[in-house]
């Protein structure tokens, strides 16, 4: 289709807003827009992928079943009914500047904390939704109190989970393999997988596989 990079933002988010996020490279930040076709909605590099390398973001893999109900679903439900999505969208926006402060000064406690608490407040959006949306099992709860546990115990990571019931962990490079070896020994983990910043979309002529 010839569409720039920041065309092509757009045109993914309206089948997904996380695909939107994977078109451009390293630390990417997603603009909601204003308009109401959002046309204006669109993604961006705020930092290329070798300026932060050390960051590591686990994932956890706790189900490997489809979810109920899909992210988009929930989402609209919970903007119809829960009575704090208002309080939500008031504290947002401050939750961003200090992740995109976190990410330009590589403070890495002020973005996994940020994250961390981010991901709590959306996931009480969805418990308080008409009718409740619980996307926790009992291995996500198991992922979550780990990780605490393992702040306790000097190894700095914090979680974070989109809408669904898998947990991603975020911690430095210097940590990884600990942080991964504990994850797995966990009885809920299926697999983990270790991602870093990276490249963005991109055509290849070889087999992924």
């Amino acid at each position: 289709m010839k569409l720039n990079q920041k065309e092509l933002t757009i045109l993914s988010r309206q089948g997904s807003g996380s695909s939107c996020r994977s078109i451009a490279e390293g630390f990417v930040e997603w603009y909601r827009g204003k308009k109401s076709d959002g046309l204006d909605s669109y993604a961006e590099t705020i930092a290329k992928k070798d300026y932060w390398p050390e960051f590591r973001m686990i994932a956890t893999i706790v189900s490997e079943g489809r979810k109920k109900v899909s992210s988009r679903a929930g989402m609209a439900q919970t903007v119809e009914t829960c009575p704090y999505y208002i309080g939500w969208l008031e504290t947002a926006e401050e939750d961003l500047e200090i992740i995109r402060e976190g990410i330009k000064n590589r403070n890495f406690s002020a973005v996994g904390q940020t994250a961390e608490y981010n991901c709590l407040k959306m996931h009480a959006l969805m418990m308080t939704t008409k009718p409740p949306i619980l996307y926790w099992i009992p291995a996500t709860v198991e992922v979550m109190h780990a990780v605490r546990h393992l702040r306790e115990e000097g190894l700095e990571c914090y979680f974070t989970i989109d809408g669904g019931p898998q947990v991603k962990v975020m911690c430095l490079e210097k940590d990884g393999k600990e942080i991964n070896k504990r994850l797995l020994e966990l009885n809920g983990v299926k697999k983990t997988i270790t991602c870093k910043p990276g490249d963005g979309a991109r055509i290849i002529d070889r087999h992924l596989f």
